[in-house]
């Protein structure tokens, strides 16, 4: 268990330079918690309770999270409460080793060598050791190719949002026994983040049987790169651990747990209830039903105090503050710094309206109220808050100044009407010129901000339009088709060093807007194959000048972290990484 891990003095093997603040509402600029003095309330046991939870509206829908059409924060807060890996992310955003699952250890940095040993106890939640064989198939799943595209890029047999990436990195794939607890992975270069690769993510002896054959006969073909005859493994993989019927969950002999939860029922529309995994051999999870209700943010605070949800990370206003702390002591306030951040990405795509002219990403660029959103929406939450200017760092962060010095000459940092209106006469271009501004919806702060940056763009010659709508990143909405000029979201870092990469580097999974640039790639070569920090931030600083002078996009600020829960509830702390304040919830409990 994650809280009395840091208790026991696990060890604390990477730190992201953040300032958490303390969890209280009368003190929300105090300083981080302490880890190694968190102590957690322990029952000995699972009670009967249920804890409700929601991480948004949009409906879980695999319990493969990492394909292309459901990799998402919805799908993954509830998956990571059923699948275990060999580190986690701590309240400070501290990577952690998870003891349940093992051990992981760097043996060797010439080349470099990562030994990973299995706990011994560790078993799906039908009874099968956890073993080498499921490592081997999460390697073949981001390294098997089928094929190239028209430019000569490998086509992925398995559809994995890291594409081929752990492949590229690791073309010798990880190196063990059959039915082993032990392994090692040879990287062909340094690579920075090697503690969060995912090593083990689902279970091999099911995919084997799907796909019509044995376990020792798959092994064979990953081995040996067989295609074809991974195929139909492939197919399995990629379709049938998604659910296309709200309220329909896998067959729980297919979707197997290794975590300390695992799946019980699913209300369409409405919630997906968690219950303890009796196969679980690390410590019994603490509450008896954990509920991820489906429920929009600005519900959030109101369920809150009708008891409709326990736990709740709404989106960050003052309103929601005020709301909040209305409620009184029944409700405890949390308010952090966060490594998630808020950006407008230009689409490159055939049609859109910024797509082919440089002069009007720059237009657009200089009449976004960047500093007039943060002053409105941001700094009543907190004051401290600036006009993000880097993508790859937040301002918070060490390193921050040093990056934006060399790779940003603040040309954007204000408000230029008049030069945004002369970039576009320079365009040639009829005017106004429609930009269709897309997000995820209803949210009222976004819409807040597209309405601020239409009131200032639409003066420069631009027609701001709002296409926000509860669909725009789902399987065939405007993201996924290409049906936008600008998106507007976040995205959700956790102190990885190579992440961007599969975000801004040519053809990579997380590219949405189809961008290339050989001076980020090769840069992105580099920094994802050394060790050297001073190296990291060099190549860092390569690439932020070089998606400033293309315009990949306009970051805006970085969310300030807000949660709130029953006061009843112990061992609720917040997270600034990816994973938020489930990144424990097998912990929370109600005091008796």
């Amino acid at each position: 268990m994650k809280l009395g891990k840091f208790g026991k003095g696990a060890a604390v093997v990477a730190m992201a330079t953040l300032a958490l603040a303390a969890c209280t509402s009368e003190d929300p600029e105090g300083d981080a918690p302490d880890p190694s003095a968190t102590e957690s309330v322990s029952t000995g046991g699972t009670n009967d309770d249920t804890i409700y939870f929601s991480a948004g509206e949009v409906e879980w829908n695999g319990y493969n999270d990492l394909t292309s059409a459901t990799y998402s924060t919805y799908n993954s807060v509830v998956n990571e409460r059923v699948r275990s890996a060999f580190t986690y992310f701590g309240p400070d955003a501290s990577i952690n080793i998870n003891e349940d699952m093992g051990n992981v250890e760097l043996i060797s940095e010439d080349p470099m060598i990562v030994e990973y040993t299995i706990n011994e106890d560790a078993v799906w939640s039908d009874g099968e050791p956890i073993k080498y064989e499921d490592v081997l198939l999460t390697w073949a799943a981001q390294s098997l190719s089928d094929g190239e595209n028209e430019d000569g890029s490998p086509v992925a047999l398995f559809d994995h949002v890291s594409g081929l990436d752990y492949g590229d990195r690791v073309p010798d794939g990880p190196q063990g026994e059959p039915g082993g607890k032990s392994f090692t992975v040879e990287y062909t270069n340094p690579y920075p983040d090697y503690l969060l690769t995912t090593v083990i993510d689902f279970p091999a002896h099911v995919v084997a049987e799907q796909a019509g054959m044995t376990l020792e006969e798959m092994v064979t073909a990953i081995e040996a790169g067989d295609v074809e005859a991974m195929r139909p493994a492939a197919e399995f993989w990629n379709t049938e651990w998604i659910s296309n019927t709200p309220g329909e969950l896998p067959d729980p002999a297919i979707a197997l747990s290794s975590g300390p939860y695992t799946y019980g029922s699913w209300e369409a529309g409405q919630s997906i209830t968690l219950v303890p995994n009796e196969m679980w051999w690390g410590d019994a999870p603490a509450t008896g039903e954990l509920v991820f209700r489906f429920a929009s943010p600005d519900s959030h605070v109101q369920a809150l105090a009708n008891g409709d949800l326990n736990v709740v990370e709404p989106q960050a206003t003052v309103d929601t503050i005020d709301q909040i702390e209305a409620l009184g002591e029944a409700v405890t306030l949390g308010t952090y710094q966060t490594l998630i951040w808020e950006h407008l990405d230009i689409n490159r795509g055939e049609g859109a309206s910024l797509a082919e002219s440089p002069e009007l990403r720059e237009a657009f660029a200089m009449c976004v109220p960047r500093q007039l959103i943060v002053d409105n929406l941001i700094k009543p939450i907190n004051p401290d808050a600036t006009v993000m200017n880097a993508r790859e760092v937040f301002p918070f962060q060490d390193n921050y100044e040093e990056i934006v010095s060399e790779s940003y000459d603040g040309q954007y940092d204000e408000v230029d009407i008049e030069g945004a209106a002369a970039k576009i006469a320079e365009a040639g271009v009829d005017t106004p010129i429609n930009v269709r501004i897309g997000y995820s919806g209803p949210n009222p702060r976004r819409t807040d901000q597209v309405a601020l940056i239409k009131d200032s763009c639409d003066q420069a010659g631009f027609e701001i339009e709002d296409i926000g709508n509860p669909d725009f990143f789902a399987a065939g909405g405007n993201l996924d088709t290409g049906d936008f000029d600008v998106a507007l979201f976040a995205w959700s870092g956790s102190g990885q060093i190579t992440s961007g990469q599969n975000i801004y580097a040519t053809g990579r999974p997380q590219n949405y807007i189809n961008y290339s640039n050989e001076t980020v790639d090769e840069a992105w070569d580099a920094l994802t194959s050394t060790l050297d920090p001073e190296e990291q931030k060099e190549q860092t600083k390569i690439i932020e000048r070089a998606l400033w002078e293309d315009l990949y996009g306009i970051p805006i600020f970085a969310h300030p972290g807000v949660a709130a829960w029953d006061s009843t509830i112990q061992n609720v702390e917040p997270s600034s990484a990816q994973s938020g304040i489930v990144w424990n919830a097998e912990e929370w409990v109600r005091s008796e």
